[in-house]
């Protein structure tokens, strides 16, 4: 579901219920069929509802009149209305609920499409548990509108105005009596409607806390143990799940309150109502049925209002959600605004006077300019915070460039189509992703899912994979566990260049891919890594300075800016900050020091 018209922004000050309704039953629109029978079966249990109250006119002026004919049709008439009303019923329900469950499944669909699409920054602006409440938890409260409010508003409705009618069909006036409330019940229902929707929008705020501290227990609970957390833990999920409680429990008392008020102001409309009733003239030339029908009528009130006063909470509930939800699908997607189609890049990159800062406004760079050749090794080393990373990420265009421009075999890297850029780049990094499924299907991700078996087990053999691959229990078809849990992380790594290999990309980055691996591993992946590599354009990033030596151009980065640039050997006999920060690795001398002076910024370096 990503057609225009339901698409449309909106505004994230507090839209109006209507606007975020409108939206919402937009979701309907392709089940326009299934809905209206809905409607029509409610319409049908409605009206059949009703029929129960002139039923029981003829009821009483029977009985009064002795009419003999009675016995049967109106016995009759009583089973059909049930057969009627039961079928109405069933064609409400079952339609709404197709409708219902489709329009939740595509909004889901929608908000897992839109996460494969949102910006980098849009990622980073947002906690990971949020993002996944909005799929989960918020989707089921849009339910909640979708379907209850909705069966609620309708059978109900066609059932108050249903009553309403043949009241004033029976008697008008009368009839303006229980109208006459009708202004104090609205005015219950519109208060009791904002707090919903204030009390709604902070339980799904909390639900978010909720699952985001869940999702990081979980995920670190190595580290909530080792470092004594456990009470910590406690103490942050009991705070945020007690704010849960009270806030529902602020939902409830509401609830609990306004029912009781509108059922209070229409008892005590009955009430007058029966006294005006007992008065002769108002009664006029009504009979014993038609009377006995109106106050039935009349009781039968009560319920549906009480009805629909209680699915304002769900039904406010939903319309927080679905703000909440629309919010989100109007965040801007990754620009992909290129349209030059690239087959088979040469591989040269080029960075001309490159900007770049994220939200927080402070610069990270401020004019870098650096060339890479086609098949040339180049790696950026310098203390953390200097930028490497952040320079990498910019060639695949998970960030955008503020400032100068990034150009690859000559062309600006956002002339691409961005799926042709990012389809010439393999990434290997020391944080690998690997997805609970088979070792097959980790290696052959996504476009390489076409990939024979024997080009699978040549990228994992060529990887230094293959043979612990081939001691799992099933092999390649060994499930891995959430985020590879079942493998070490030497194994880990190892899958991730076969994958890199199996890619075949003309450009490789190696976000410091050895730096948490123990020495023997770091041979295995030191070879792989130097196959990997033949032929390809490889940007490394590397605290290792021993797995960079043979690189054809090292780049020493400092507080966002290039400060040393040249092999190996020309930047030892250099002596500057690449010889500080090799010496300090390998030799025992006192460097500390040294490393811990200000570099002047403005000072020549050399061939930069």
């Amino acid at each position: 579901m990503s057609d225009t018209d339901q698409n449309q922004p909106l505004a994230h000050e507090s839209p109006n219920d209507w606007v975020v309704y409108k939206r919402l039953l937009s979701y309907v629109k392709p089940y326009w069929g299934a809905f209206a029978m809905s409607i029509l079966g409610f319409a049908v249990f409605s009206g059949a509802s009703v029929g129960f109250a002139e039923l029981m006119k003829h009821m009483v002026d029977a009985v009064n009149g002795a009419d003999t004919d009675s016995r049967f049709w109106i016995p009759t008439v009583l089973v059909g209305l049930f057969f009627i009303r039961g079928v109405g019923s069933f064609l409400g329900n079952y339609c709404l609920a197709y409708v219902s469950n489709y329009v939740v499944h595509d909004l889901r669909t929608d908000l897992f499409n839109k996460f494969l699409s949102l910006s980098s920054p849009s990622f980073d602006q947002s906690a990971s548990g949020h993002l996944v409440a909005k799929i989960t938890f918020h989707v089921t409260q849009v339910t909640g509108a979708v379907t209850d409010a909705v069966r609620v508003l309708v059978r109900e409705g066609f059932f108050v105005i249903g009553l309403l009618g043949y009241l004033f069909f029976v008697n008008w006036r009368l009839s303006l009596i229980i109208l006459a409330t009708a202004p104090m019940i609205a005015a219950i229902v519109g208060f009791a409607g904002k707090r919903f929707r204030g009390i709604s929008s902070r339980i799904q705020d909390s639900m978010g806390d909720v699952t985001h501290v869940s999702s990081e227990v979980v995920g670190g609970y190595r580290e909530v143990r080792i470092f004594g957390g456990i009470n910590i833990e406690k103490t942050r999920f009991q705070r945020i799940s007690n704010f849960t409680r009270q806030q529902m429990m602020k939902m409830e008392a509401t609830m609990a309150i306004s029912s009781p008020m509108i059922q209070f102001i229409t008892a005590f409309a009955m009430g007058i109502l029966v006294w005006f009733a007992l008065s002769p003239g108002m009664i006029g030339d009504m009979t014993p049925g038609a009377f006995v029908a109106f106050i039935s009528a009349a009781a039968m009130l009560p319920k549906p209002l009480k009805q629909l006063s209680d699915i304002n909470a769900k039904l406010q509930r939903g319309l927080a959600a679905a703000i909440d939800i629309f919010q989100l699908l109007d965040e801007e997607n990754e620009k992909d605004t290129g349209e030059l189609s690239l087959d088979k890049a040469k591989g040269r990159i080029e960075f001309v006077d490159v900007e770049f800062s994220y939200n927080t406004g402070q610069p990270v760079f401020n004019g870098i300019n650096l060339t890479i050749e086609p098949g040339q090794t180049v790696a950026l080393v310098g203390r953390s915070g200097s930028g490497k990373s952040t320079l990498a990420n910019l060639i695949p265009r998970f960030y955008e460039a503020q400032g100068g421009s990034i150009l690859l075999d000559g062309q600006p890297i956002d002339s691409f189509k961005l799926a042709d850029l990012r389809n010439q780049i393999a990434l290997v990094s020391q944080q690998v992703t690997l997805f609970n499924d088979t070792v097959r299907n980790n290696i052959a991700y996504g476009n390489l899912g076409n990939a024979s078996f024997e080009e699978i087990t040549n990228a994992a053999k060529a990887a230094n994979a293959l043979d612990f691959i081939e001691q799992l229990p099933e092999g390649f078809e060994t499930i891995v566990g959430d985020d590879g849990v079942m493998l070490s992380g030497g194994q880990r790594q190892r899958m991730a260049i076969a994958r890199s290999l199996l890619k075949n990309a003309p450009i490789l980055i190696l976000d410091e891919a050895t730096s948490a691996l123990d020495t023997e591993s770091e041979k295995y992946i030191q070879q792989a890594l130097e196959r990997v590599m033949e032929n390809r354009t490889t940007l490394v990033i590397a605290h290792r300075l021993s797995t960079i030596e043979k690189a054809d151009k090292i780049v020493v980065m400092e507080q966002g800016k290039i400060i040393e640039q040249g092999t190996h050997t020309q930047l030892l006999e250099k002596d500057g900050q690449y010889a500080l920060l090799y010496r300090m690795q390998f030799s025992d001398e006192p460097v500390a020091a040294s490393l811990s002076e200000e570099i002047p910024v403005d000072q020549p370096i050399g061939d930069q």
